[in-house]
């Protein structure tokens, strides 16, 4: 059970929170002010002593759970014998093993080849550098409601404008936008089939009217909505896509750094699809909370950039590497892509039973244990409910559960626990969530 939480208006937290203010900028934005003492499996602690359930892990980065034995034993042996030695330098096995690993893990049946970096959004920028090389075209494809990192690049990709875009053009050139699936908010009396239909209908106007296709590097796009609101396309789409760019020689890309990892009860999202991107990225839970990307792609697409075109001075560090194999052996030995389902089945079904019971929930959403609540004011309206939301998190906040938001409209609760979370602190963090609810309901 959960400690009694204390009133933070004048606890340490609260003193720490005074001294971020003066000496950190505005913009690393903080979704609580709660600082922590100490993380394991789904729980956080923090300065005050107050235990938190863990639904957002890091934003999707804890998949293994926090200072999971085995990661914390794997990081501790390596940096008592090697630090790092820049892999471009003085190269070291597990930047090898890793690859190997990613490699046989990922789809599609042909040769491939891994490089790391350090974020998300350096995969993602390393990707459409691979992508631009290996065709010898410029444009870049994204997705309405998409996210792929703060950089320039990827913010150009990105769809969102505040907070992310906002003040920051000029952006990137030959980037290009396209409907993405968004069932619950399509024209009504549409089916999802006639959705897809008329969004892969589209794409090949677009060939036509907004870029020529012989001039598309590639496509990307995440299989599974992140900051976009958790949304889910059919099998129908995705293979639509995948054949536009088997058709036009186009790159397909998936973005899989907040669904990698067992997160959607699959290793990867894209095999409930059945399709195998030509490059991958990942990152978040891809090293159990350690600064880590990786890029994995076919072989002969990742050959194409020459030595030293790609790379960086702490891409693929030793510590992250081996806590990165380690956190695939956790994966693999506590069986959490089944758990991943488990624990997703248990949300869906809860989050479907409040849905006629509260006004505010419009639609429950997810795959595997990658879920979200979509709040509206009214629900033949639709209209987002963005503040009810914040008020929301406030509230679990306050009794001990970390949830986090999403959503074009910032009107979608989204959840990410580890998939380590014990039975007991779902149910008590559901339970939690459930009561904020009601009481914004009344």
């Amino acid at each position: 059970m959960l400690k009694e939480k204390k009133d933070i208006t004048t606890t340490k937290s609260s003193i720490l929170h005074e001294r971020r203010k003066n000496a950190v900028p505005e913009g690393p934005y903080n979704i609580t002010e709660l600082y922590v003492q100490s993380a394991k499996g789904a729980i956080i602690t923090d300065v005050d002593g107050n235990e938190l359930i863990d639904f957002a892990g890091g934003i999707g980065m804890q998949n293994v759970g926090h200072c999971h034995p085995k990661v914390v034993k794997a990081i501790q042996d390596q940096v008592e014998s090697s630090i790092h030695s820049c892999f471009h330098v003085a190269p070291y096995e597990s930047y090898i093993a890793l690859a190997e690993r990613l490699n046989e893990l990922t789809p599609g049946d042909f040769k491939k080849k891994t490089m790391f970096a350090n974020s998300g959004a350096e995969a993602v920028e390393n990707a459409v550098k691979i992508a631009r090389k290996a065709t010898g075209r410029s444009a870049i494809v994204s997705f309405e409601r998409a996210y792929h990192g703060r950089t320039l690049l990827t913010m150009s990709l990105t769809s969102k404008v505040k907070p992310y875009k906002h003040g920051f053009g000029p952006f990137a050139s030959e980037v290009y936008k396209l409907p993405y699936p968004y069932y619950y908010r399509a024209d009504e009396g549409l089916t999802q089939e006639e959705v897809d239909s008329q969004i892969l209908a589209y794409f090949e106007r677009f060939m036509l009217e907004g870029v020529a296709s012989d001039n598309i590097a590639a496509i990307i796009l995440e299989p599974l909505q992140g900051e976009g609101g958790f949304i889910v396309p059919t099998t129908t789409f995705m293979r639509g896509v995948r054949n536009i760019c088997d058709k036009y020689g186009i790159i397909m890309i998936a973005d899989e750094i907040q669904t990698g990892f067992a997160r959607t009860g699959s290793l990867f999202a894209m095999d409930h699809f059945g399709v195998a991107p030509d490059l991958m990225t990942f990152s978040k839970s891809i090293a159990a909370g350690m600064p880590l990307s990786a890029i994995t792609g076919r072989a002969d697409l990742m050959d194409a950039p020459g030595p030293g075109q790609l790379g960086g001075t702490f891409s693929g560090s030793p510590a992250a590497c081996v806590a990165a194999l380690a956190g695939l052996d956790v994966i693999e030995e506590e069986n959490l892509v089944n758990r991943a389902v488990e624990i997703g089945a248990r949300m869906m079904e809860v989050f479907n039973s409040w849905k006629d019971k509260y006004e505010l929930i419009g639609d429950v959403r997810g795959l595997g244990a990658m879920t979200a609540i979509e709040l509206v004011k009214d629900k033949e309206t639709k209209e987002p409910a963005a503040e009810e939301v914040k008020a929301i998190m406030k509230e679990t906040h306050s009794k001990g559960v970390i949830t986090i938001s999403a959503g074009i409209y910032s009107n979608v609760l989204r959840f990410l626990p580890p998939l380590v979370i014990t039975d007991e602190q779902l149910e008590e963090g559901l339970t939690i969530l459930e009561a904020a609810i009601a009481k914004l309901s009344k």
